[in-house]
């Protein structure tokens, strides 16, 4: 098995990085010529895929490398604009390799369908008439979509919550759907769909809402990792503040309470985690809308909003990093199925089942986590990220060509990172 640590991978033209990765994951041809243009698509497909089509968005679709997963090498696709998140998390990723890479195992992809009944006048009997009948309405449940049950999926559980609201008491079911490698909002919302009525008339109520919840906690993913305190120690590009291992480990360590401690900071910590995971969904035609609104929604799920990561010392003084993240995806149906950059990107990470894009996500977001943490470490977000982010300045100044990569290496040696700074350079250069 090809390894994923690549060394200076960054500095390959893309002939060589097409040829690296046509290598490492078996790709023929035609999908090599598919990842050449750039990703492009034509009008017929995305017009099928969207409404009121007149075009298409590109993103650079850029390779996380390094990455170790359950001693699995892995290159992890990421569609996304903004260099340093594949650069940090390719980073850390490297230096995980050193106490043998992530450690990741993901839930049984269980989704869960809402089923909202009003005007229901006993709570305790619609609950037992409802359970009582739970065989009889998961067999209806199931009739639904009988392929999902056949590859060992479909509608599993039921259960029933009271809620009080503002309009007053409802009582709402929860329908446990496995999707398999599915995302399942299909398959779910047509199960709600097929079995309301009936749940209704059990409970002698009034149905309303039937549709999948996006939190989904019975889905999750976790991945953890452990680095050395000297693994972790040094300076950056651009500073003489080198920091040793463990003052290194008990800085980051500083930066996590806070977020632990304020919502403020937790916000844009998890931020930091979504841009890695996204970027995976997006190169990966997943439904990133849906993973953010369930990754947030987790972040205060029973108790106040914080980080979805979790850091700390072991008694060797290494630094302990975890991540637990609800993380529906699907390997089938969907954009998945339709984009032909989606079916090499996960061919290039090699994924085989759901779960383990799920736990391939996990571990990306971390390592992008640890990679911004480390950074604010030791002196602030702004200075690595714009010095990635200095050719798009120095095009957004008006650079081409050759004097795009002139202008973005004198405006960080000049510690002038900005458009300005780029259009002053470039009107240097050409005088």
């Amino acid at each position: 098995m090809p390894s994923s640590e690549l060394h200076k991978f960054y500095k390959k033209g893309l002939g060589e990085r097409l040829q690296i990765v046509k290598e490492f994951a078996g790709l023929g041809e035609e999908e090599i010529g598919k990842l050449k243009k750039y990703g492009a698509m034509d009008f017929e497909t995305a017009d099928r895929m969207s409404e009121n089509v007149i075009g298409t968005q590109q993103l650079p679709l850029g390779i996380a490398t390094n990455f170790l997963i359950n001693g699995k090498d892995c290159l992890i696709p990421m569609a996304v604009e903004e260099p340093s998140i594949i650069a940090a998390a390719s980073k850390i990723a490297g230096l995980v390799r050193k106490t043998g890479g992530f450690k990741a195992e993901a839930d049984n992809p269980v989704m869960i369908g809402q089923i909202q009944l009003l005007k229901v006048k006993s709570f305790e009997k619609a609950k037992k008439a409802i359970l009582g009948k739970k065989k009889q309405l998961l067999e209806k449940a199931n009739a639904f979509d009988p392929v999902l049950v056949k590859f060992g999926g479909g509608a599993k559980d039921i259960q029933v919550r009271e809620v009080k609201s503002k309009r007053g008491k409802m009582l709402v079911a929860h329908l446990l759907v496995d999707a398999r490698d599915a995302m399942g909002a299909n398959a779910v919302n047509g199960m709600v769909e097929a079995i309301a009525q009936d749940m209704a008339k059990i409970a002698s109520g009034e149905q309303r809402v039937f549709i999948i919840s996006n939190l989904a906690i019975h889905r999750k993913a976790r991945a953890r990792l452990v680095l050395k305190a000297e693994d972790i120690e040094g300076s950056f590009h651009g500073t003489c503040n080198f920091v040793k291992g463990n003052e290194m480990v008990e800085r980051i360590l500083d930066v996590y309470a806070l977020a632990e401690a304020d919502q403020f900071r937790a916000t844009t910590h998890n931020k930091g985690i979504m841009n890695a995971i996204d970027a995976v969904a997006v190169a990966t035609g997943q439904d990133w809308r849906a993973l953010e609104s369930g990754a947030h929604s987790f972040a205060a799920f029973k108790k106040g909003y914080g980080p979805l990561t979790k850091y700390s010392k072991d008694k060797q003084g290494n630094l302990v990093g975890e991540i637990e993240i609800p993380l529906a995806v699907g390997l089938v149906g969907g954009a998945v199925k339709t984009s032909p950059v989606a079916q090499a990107a996960i061919k290039i990470l090699g994924v085989k089942s759901a779960q383990e894009l799920a736990m391939a996500m996990a571990c990306a977001g971390l390592a992008e986590n640890l990679g911004s943490l480390r950074e604010i470490a030791i002196r602030g977000i702004r200075h690595g990220h714009m010095e990635l982010h200095a050719k798009n300045i120095a095009i957004a100044a008006g650079a081409q060509g050759k004097d795009i990569d002139k202008v973005a290496e004198r405006i960080i040696r000049e510690g002038k990172i900005t458009v300005d700074g780029a259009k002053e350079t470039l009107e240097r250069m050409h005088k």
